[in-house]
């Protein structure tokens, strides 16, 4: 797999991304992976030493579908950029963190964040794909495994729209205080990425900020195979 992933990541508009991030509670991101990168992303799915659980969604009314998590050591790309990112994120987060009145915000490494995680009995990795045949879906959640949660992920599409599959956009719900939800569905291609709030994001409003609760999924596969990577920046327990 490719090695540059890091300048790939350092390229991006983190500007823009940013200011997504604070007005939408998402941002997208172009042709983060290569063809080639997301082909043997997915041709890692049927080997069972790599993953450390697989979930059929439907045994837990999750959904349609299934997903696995990666075992330690995760795979080097997905590693890389699980590093890469979150240096980038971390400001973000601790901006929103501190908007919210929710502490001082985060460690600037990934390493030293996940020593937080590991001290309170998080150790379990949690990047992950995620794999969906026609009529599939994924009810809307939140990705919380414990005490302590990085309040912004990254999902990254694999498989190739309209050709691949159909349908299955992504979707994003914010429930704001004393008003109806508000929702938006996201088309992603091969190797376009979104990155999007974990739990909750901040909104400013007459008296400062609130929160506002976040939840994601995705919606009925018309025809196809899907598949996805996530990327969860805190490990479970």
């Amino acid at each position: 797999m490719s090695t540059d992933i890091d300048e790939r990541i350092e390229r991006l508009d983190w500007a823009a991304i940013g200011a997504s991030l604070d007005e939408r509670g998402y941002a997208t991101a172009p042709a983060l992976l290569i063809p080639a990168e997301c082909a043997e992303l997915i041709a890692l799915y049927e080997r069972r030493e790599v993953f450390r659980n697989r979930i059929v969604m439907e045994r837990f009314g999750y959904g349609l579908g299934e997903y696995k998590y990666f075992a330690a050591p995760i795979p080097p790309l997905v590693a890389a950029m699980r590093t890469a990112l979150y240096e980038r994120l971390a400001p973000i987060a601790s901006e929103w963190t501190r908007a919210m009145r929710l502490g001082e915000g985060f460690p600037v490494a990934l390493d030293d964040f996940l020593g937080h995680c590991h001290q309170v009995g998080q150790t379990k990795p949690t990047p992950l794909m995620l794999r969906y045949e026609a009529g599939g879906y994924n009810c809307l959640h939140q990705d919380l495994y414990g005490e302590i949660f990085f309040p912004i992920q990254m999902t990254i599409m694999l498989s190739r729209r309209e050709q691949d599959f159909s349908g299955g956009e992504f979707l994003l719900t914010e429930q704001r205080p004393r008003a109806q939800s508000r929702g938006e569905a996201i088309t992603l291609d091969r190797g376009e990425a979104i990155i999007f709030a974990t739990r909750w994001r901040p909104v400013r409003g007459a008296r400062g900020h609130y929160r506002v609760n976040v939840r994601h999924g995705v919606s009925r596969l018309k025809s196809g195979l899907r598949f996805t990577l996530g990327i969860i920046f805190h490990d479970a327990k």
